[in-house]
């Protein structure tokens, strides 16, 4: 073996397609791309577009709110957490919270918290500390010998909302005892200007007619 004789392994290398090297090429004049235009670039997405009419997404009209600010819950039912026990995944003898139902794979553990639904049966007496619960889930853990824990919802804190309440109302009550300014307005001003310019106006012309008449007047009678 020499090293004049050493080549790669077949099917190892691919030659690049050499585009545009004329039409006997087979990739030569347009390179592949189609004909000439915006689609034959790169870079070009232009998905959606009709011709330029209005598109359908735009015609459609707007339903529905959505809100940014949504808490997202885990939900688990009676008959998983049952399941769960009765393999072994979950420990039932220490208290089940959101940590210990991510750790068996009954929550994701990325939302605001666990609530526990009453699909299916329960059997096992649990300690259970979640965010939430149906009524029908808390009586048939209670009945079961169980006690659940259920976390209180924060409450809405008023008391910037009643500051900002009151500020408004003192700042009302202070403009209601100002004296009100009484003037005219914009337009009315214009309008005073206006006639001013065309009384002085029509004054001018009769000052000229009255000097006519006087120079007239002082002109003897007989020339």
């Amino acid at each position: 073996m020499k090293l004049n004789e050493l080549s790669a392994s077949p099917g190892s290398l691919k030659v690049k397609k050499r585009v545009g090297r004329g039409i006997g090429s087979g990739k030569g004049k347009r390179s592949g791309r189609g004909d000439k235009g915006q689609k034959s670039r790169s870079g070009v997405s232009i998905k959606g577009f009709e011709g330029g009419q209005m598109p359908f997404y735009r015609r459609l009209p707007k339903r529905g709110f959505t809100n940014i600010f949504r808490k997202e819950y885990d939900v688990v039912n009676l008959g998983s957490l049952q399941k769960a026990v009765d393999a072994g995944v979950l420990d039932g003898k220490n208290t089940i919270d959101q940590a210990a139902l991510k750790a068996c794979g009954l929550a994701r553990g990325r939302s605001a918290g666990v609530r526990i639904l009453a699909q299916g049966d329960i059997s096992a007496a649990l300690q259970i500390d979640v965010a939430g619960a149906s009524k029908a889930a808390i009586a048939a853990i209670e009945k079961a010998g169980g006690k659940i824990t259920v976390k209180p919802k924060p409450e809405v804190d008023e008391t910037g909302k009643k500051a900002m309440r009151a500020a408004e109302a003192a700042k009302k009550k202070a403009d209601r005892g100002k004296p009100e300014v009484k003037g005219k307005p914009k337009g009315d001003e214009k309008a005073d200007k206006k006639a001013s310019k065309k009384a002085s106006k029509k004054d001018d012309k009769k000052g000229g007619d009255s000097k006519g008449k006087s120079a007239e007047s002082e002109e003897p009678a007989g020339e």
